[in-house]
């Protein structure tokens, strides 16, 4: 998927999310937002709290990766340790397939 073209209002220059979308239209920004910062893991890396915060921070503008990384895990495009020592992204190859695919449409 082209993220930079089905987010490009809330893309900043630089290709920062500058502000997290409203829920109008069922939240679909949101999701896609989201699935942009899930773009962004690598597959099979484990990562510290502190590690994905400064990830998530590259890539927003509104400083708050705290709500960013809950949101990554409780709709399932991250994983992590019960305690919250590690963090991963699992299903990012799902993501990419996705995204391939809708590239090839007509």
């Amino acid at each position: 998927m082209n993220y930079a073209d089905e987010l490009k209002s809330y893309l900043d220059e630089q290709g920062r999310v500058k502000e997290w979308p409203s829920k109008r239209n069922k939240g679909k920004f949101q999701k896609l937002v989201l699935e942009y910062f899930a773009s962004k893991f690598d597959v099979g890396v484990f990562y510290t709290e502190k590690e994905v915060n400064a990830l998530l921070n590259e890539h927003h503008t509104f400083s708050d990766p705290a709500m960013l990384r809950r949101e990554l895990f409780e709709r399932g495009l991250i994983d992590r340790k019960r305690d919250g020592s590690a963090y991963w992204c699992n299903i990012l190859e799902e993501l990419r397939q996705i995204s391939a695919a809708a590239e090839r449409e007509p």
